[in-house]
């Protein structure tokens, strides 16, 4: 596993795309909805470090309560992996609890699945797997 990228829960992307692009010194490369979290994310990289924003478009989204409960900060690490199902079967043999049962499809091309926090030391992780041509999401 490589740490693919680093999720960061904002507010506002007219202020934190601008804020970013100074830091990274990297312009934002994708903005896409991903529907099922009620989230847009924005994209950058940075040599092989990538950095994801993240704004929810829903009151009630994942990411609004987030921000609310804690602030705007680290949301997420994600770490890409080769066989997103071998490694979700491994983690819940291991004991670890899964927010979701089987893939779902997430932001930028990648099958997705996240780590409760409560058995990670608090961190919410992410796990991805880049999608091939003509796999299904």
């Amino acid at each position: 596993m490589r740490v693919e990228h680093i999720g960061i829960a904002v507010k506002n992307f007219s202020v934190s795309i601008p804020l970013f692009t100074k830091i990274l010194n990297s312009e934002c490369y994708k903005v896409e909805n991903v529907e099922s979290e009620k989230v847009k994310t924005a994209f950058f990289q940075n040599g092989e470090t990538k950095v994801e924003l993240l704004e929810s478009f829903d009151e009630n989204g994942v990411i609004a309560k987030f921000i609310e409960k804690k602030g705007e900060g680290i949301h997420h690490i994600a770490f890409e992996v080769k066989n997103l199902e071998e490694e979700m079967a491994r983690l819940k043999k291991e004991g670890f609890i899964l927010l979701n049962e089987s893939p779902k499809k997430g932001a930028d091309n990648k099958l997705i699945c996240f780590v409760h926090p409560k058995e990670t030391n608090g961190v919410l992780i992410e796990l991805c797997q880049q999608v091939v041509e003509n796999q299904q999401l």
